[in-house]
């Protein structure tokens, strides 16, 4: 018979777990104080341990280092009704095995205990003991330091943050996916705040805003007199992050000659400056990042297969903000709080109907988006309540209204003519559905990816193949639009004026 023991000061959630999670072949045993979690431990040897994260009078996250440190094969799963991401992250760093919100749903409950209890059958050892360890020690290191952090309160982010936990303590590369303005980089440096390399240097590097031609060198240096202009000799990004971790974010934009030096320094941790003969060999930890899709340039032959799986040893993919509406409120009461100081803002709440219309929009530009909405709403309200007259969501800065919002899929009626040129109508229920029709009748399954070629083509046809326009008009960053022709092979017919 398998044992769990319950360690949750309410007593009433103790009696429902009990309930929920007996059975013929299962023991549940609840208890409401630590001292007497770790006497029933003691006695009873659990196979696994519900602990909840606030417990008058001790810090649960200390309680399961203790527990650890004492049981090391010991699984334990966290419990909290009022966690934050951050809590998450430590949880899984502290060797939690998974990390639950409460209130439970039942199946995810079940399914959880579930895969645990059968992780400790497999593993199933002679008792170690357990003492009486509950001095709490709480060192400043350990506190989260950087000032940007992650929000939310989605499932989907707390499988981030769970998965942050479980690979940040861990010396392997992190691909880190996502669309643009998901917030990649904030991962990355939760991954590095939580590594054994947190008191050394962290460096970003943003491989598509920097050119070909100079990208090498900012990477690994140059030396004096490499080319014309290098006066001095110049450390590399790679030297300046030695001992700690570097991110290459966009890694999907680096040319294949720049891939097979990443690649190389991978496998030896050893490179020359750019012009020199000398060997340097650091100690660097890699992170990257990507929007694109690395398997079809793979294929292509535009991205190295074998540097696409040393970088991708584990990988962190961030949801768009448009599948966790549910975090926009939070977020945003973030941003009004972290810039209203700098913009000396009276802002400090936002009314029900300009957050409506917040949870209502796409977001094709993710939080990044969002945070500059905020903060252009910030500067135009005056008092302490954000409306929606003040929210601009459009690119060219038009005032919401009660009109279909502007995303990817769907183009505005009017715009800025460009060349003479009006933008293109938005496409009525009957253009869609004759679409649809006309695509499922060919046989085609990818119809989302048709109806953005078709889009995106018209729309660089009407707007006689301006980049920049068209990136405006469709709500997109210019490098996804850039993206988008190169997958799609679009070559727009340019009109001569």
């Amino acid at each position: 018979m398998q044992k769990i023991l319950i360690i949750d000061d309410d007593e009433g959630v103790c009696y429902s777990l009990a309930r929920l999670l007996s059975n013929d072949d299962r023991r549940v045993t609840a208890v409401q104080t630590p001292e007497a979690g770790f006497e029933a431990m003691r006695g009873e040897d659990p196979d696994l341990v519900l602990l909840d994260v606030k417990i008058p009078g001790a810090d649960g996250l200390e309680l399961l280092r203790n527990i650890r440190k004492q049981r090391p094969r010991q699984l334990v799963v966290m419990m909290t009704a009022h966690g934050t991401t951050e809590t998450a992250i430590e949880a899984m760093k502290r060797g939690a095995y998974d990390y639950l919100m409460k209130p439970f749903d039942s199946e995810i409950l079940n399914t959880v205990v579930s895969k645990a209890l059968d992780n400790a059958r497999l593993n199933k050892r002679v008792s170690t003991g357990l003492e009486n360890v509950l001095e709490k020690k709480t060192t400043s290191s350990e506190k989260n330091t950087y000032t940007d952090r992650i929000i939310g309160q989605s499932v989907s982010m707390h499988d981030v943050c769970k998965k942050i936990g479980q690979v940040a303590p861990r010396e392997v590369p992190v691909l880190i996916r996502g669309e643009s303005g998901t917030g990649k980089e904030l991962v990355a440096r939760a991954l590095w705040q939580h590594s054994t390399r947190a008191t050394k240097p962290f460096l970003a590097v943003n491989c598509a805003a920097i050119p070909e031609n100079l990208l090498e060198g900012e990477l690994f240096g140059h030396e004096k007199g490499s080319f014309t202009g290098a006066e001095s000799r110049k450390l590399g990004k790679f030297e300046q992050a030695d001992e700690g971790t570097l991110f290459l974010d966009e890694v999907g934009d680096m040319s294949i000659a720049t891939q097979a030096k990443i690649l190389r320094v991978l496998q030896s941790n050893t490179f020359e400056r750019v012009g020199g003969t000398e060997t340097i060999k650091v100690d660097v930890r890699i992170l990257a990042a990507t929007h694109q899709n690395l398997e079809r340039l793979v294929k292509e032959g535009k991205f190295r297969e074998d540097l696409y799986y040393r970088l991708r040893v584990m990988e962190i993919t961030l949801p768009p903000l448009r599948e966790r509406r549910d975090d926009i409120p939070e977020i945003v009461k973030y941003f009004l709080s972290r810039h209203r100081e700098a913009l000396v803002s009276e802002a400090t709440g936002i009314s029900p109907k300009a957050m409506e219309a917040l949870m209502a929009y796409d977001w094709p530009g993710n939080i990044r988006q969002l945070e500059n909405v905020i903060r252009r709403a910030m500067v135009m309200c005056n008092g302490s309540i954000v409306n929606i007259d003040h929210l601009e969501f459009g690119p060219e800065g038009s005032r919401h209204d009660d009109r279909p919002t502007v995303t990817a899929q769907s183009a505005p009626s009017s715009g800025v003519p460009q060349n003479g040129n009006s933008m293109p109508s938005s496409p009525t229920p009957d253009d869609m559905d004759h679409l649809v029709e006309r695509l499922l009748s060919s046989g085609k399954t990818a119809l989302i990816e048709d109806m953005e070629k078709l889009l995106i083509g018209r729309a660089l046809e009407k707007l006689n193949g301006n980049q920049l326009q068209t990136a405006k008009l469709l709500g997109i960053t210019r490098n996804t639009l850039r993206s988008r022709i190169e997958k799609y092979g679009l070559r727009p017919k340019v009109k001569v004026m």
